[in-house]
């Protein structure tokens, strides 16, 4: 072996291939989520943190009858490789299942992927140098956000607020960005129950976000995996419902089904899905047969939209508690009030860090997502995402009253080393309701 191939001339003690690497791995980080699913899975904390559905409220008896049969009647077939654009049966239901939200499309238009976050990883890979520009809210999926960060894109956010992306920001930051010289690629949007601020893009606007896109050639990525958990009623029509050519929409059965089947697609303009297809295929040959067999299956015998209520009716209730148990012990606080999706967005005063907070919220035995985990430039730092979809109601109570410990404690050491600093004149409101005694 030659001098410069061994790991001994190059790299770290720690990692002797490190200068090995491509340059586009050092967009690879640990997200502030992945790190939280080792402290959440202890059963002593109660998690606000993961994003995870409540899979127990699903008729596992159903799910199982439909492996069953597919192994009885087309065991050969779901256990050996197939389509890399996905088996024709379940692309026709996933039509059935975009049509709730006015997408048409033929079965061709549809390109399965290993859940959503494959076809989000393919899509970028497809039209991302480094140096490009991609257009995101502020905040945005912390997922998208590393996957962006590896093929070594540039984010700019454009501001929200409880209406959704507004169109002005998108238009100063389109200025921003070409003034600069570089290239927008395409808008990363998720315009239903926002991951993480649980916002939805108001009809108005989604007309106003598609004709500056239109005009300023830019594509647009609708990532939409909760569209269909609403509560109170059903969101505005999908952008690409509207805007067949300038939209490429991913949908998920990650969040109405389950996430272990590990089944998304990818529904995009003819030239593109040519080339999603080719893609897919060099990633992974073809997705799970199995997984996307079983799925069909189900589709076809059960009662999935009944379900889909049933999954509606869970996670309203617990947005309900834990909005009930903000009001009761952080008054003074502001967060959004999602009408479906899994996430409430919760927004701490200024001089609150969420990510230093974090150590202390563990040892009180409470997981949540710092808002940094949203932001590619740093912001958040007094923002937190806290999910309700998979802690029981009593949880959630739970998780709130030692958040509100949380809180008041990093308060009270922060007054006690600025009492005549900053903070002083900072935080001029009272404490926060001290939560009763901390009884499991």
């Amino acid at each position: 072996m030659s001098s410069q191939n061994t790991p001994s001339s190059s790299g770290t003690n720690l990692d002797p291939w490190y200068n090995n690497y491509a340059e586009r791995a050092a967009g690879l980080s640990v997200s502030e989520v992945r790190a939280l699913f080792a402290v959440a899975s202890r059963p002593e904390v109660v998690s606000l943190a993961g994003g995870m559905p409540y899979v127990s409220a699903l008729p596992r008896e159903l799910v199982i009858d439909a492996m069953n049969r597919v192994m009885v009647e087309q065991g050969p077939v779901a256990l050996q490789y197939g389509s890399g654009q996905g088996v024709p049966k379940l692309r026709e239901h996933i039509l059935e299942v975009m049509a709730l939200e006015g997408i048409r499309g033929s079965v061709d238009d549809v390109v399965v992927t290993t859940g959503s976050q494959q076809a989000l990883d393919l899509i970028t890979k497809l039209f991302i140098n480094p140096g490009d520009v991609i257009l995101a809210e502020a905040p945005s999926y912390v997922g998208a956000i590393g996957v962006f960060r590896s093929y070594q894109a540039d984010i700019e956010h454009v501001l929200m607020d409880d209406d959704g992306l507004i169109p002005d920001a998108l238009r100063e930051a389109i200025a921003r960005v070409r003034a600069s010289g570089r290239t927008i690629k395409f808008l990363y949007t998720i315009p239903n129950f926002h991951n993480p601020a649980g916002v939805t893009l108001s009809a108005s606007r989604r007309e106003e976000v598609l004709q500056i896109c239109r005009s300023e050639g830019i594509l647009v990525l609708e990532d939409n995996p909760y569209g269909l958990l609403y509560f109170d009623g059903p969101p505005p029509q999908s952008l690409r419902s509207t805007e067949d050519e300038g939209v490429i929409y991913l949908g998920s059965f990650s969040k109405t089904l389950a996430p272990g089947f590990r089944i998304g697609w990818a529904i995009a303009p003819h030239a593109i899905r040519e080339k999603l297809v080719l893609a897919a295929e060099s990633a992974i040959l073809c997705p799970s047969s199995f997984s996307q067999l079983v799925i069909s299956e189900y589709l076809e015998t059960a009662d999935w939209k009944g379900q889909i209520n049933t999954f509606r009716g869970v996670y309203e209730e617990r947005k309900n508690t834990m909005l009930s148990a903000l009001t009761e012990y952080l008054p003074e606080l502001s967060w959004t009030n999602p009408n479906g999706g899994f996430y409430v967005w919760l927004t701490l005063p200024d001089y609150l860090d969420t990510k230093q907070m974090l150590p202390r919220a563990v040892k009180e035995l409470v997981a949540y997502t710092p808002g940094t985990a949203f932001y590619a430039d740093g912001g958040g730092r007094n923002k937190i995402r806290l999910s309700y979809c998979y802690p029981t109601p009593d949880q959630i109570k739970l998780g709130i009253r030692r958040l509100t410990t949380v809180i008041n404690g990093e308060i009270d050491l922060l007054e006690t080393f600025h009492a005549t600093g900053p903070l002083a004149t900072i935080r001029t409101s009272p404490s926060f309701s001290a939560p009763p005694p901390d009884m499991d």
